[in-house]
């Protein structure tokens, strides 16, 4: 295993991309992230578009998991509109995800027989 060590290069901040963060929420269904672009000196950027990001939990057999997604819209409100169907994409997202993960184990599986080494015989 190959060990990287991390640099002062490494965490160097972007100043050409930072973003100031709103956290808004109803204290029940999930939170909004607004991101607002921002230059180094903090000042708006408004060459830049600003970002909306949900997140909430969904509840599973193993227990809670956290979900987080972008959100369209303009405004607040735009986002909060749309973070039912944001909700809905991610789920079906991270669904289609595990079944893919399981259908690659599922296939990596070697049975008794069938493995690289099996000897046929004529």
């Amino acid at each position: 295993m190959e060990k990287h060590e991390l640099t002062g290069e490494d965490l160097k901040v972007d100043l050409a991309n930072l973003y100031r963060e709103d956290t808004f929420t109803d204290l029940k269904t999930g939170t909004i992230r607004r991101l607002t672009p921002v230059q180094a000196d903090g000042n708006a950027d408004p060459s830049r578009k600003m970002m909306f990001v949900g997140q909430t939990q969904v509840m599973t057999r193993a227990g809670p998991l956290p979900l987080d997604f972008e959100l369209e819209g303009q405004t607040l409100e735009e986002a909060a509109k749309n973070f039912p169907a944001a909700v809905q994409r991610a789920v079906e997202a991270m669904v289609a995800q595990a079944r893919e993960m399981q259908r690659e184990q599922a296939s990596s599986l070697i049975l008794p027989g069938q493995g690289p080494g099996k000897i046929q015989f004529p």
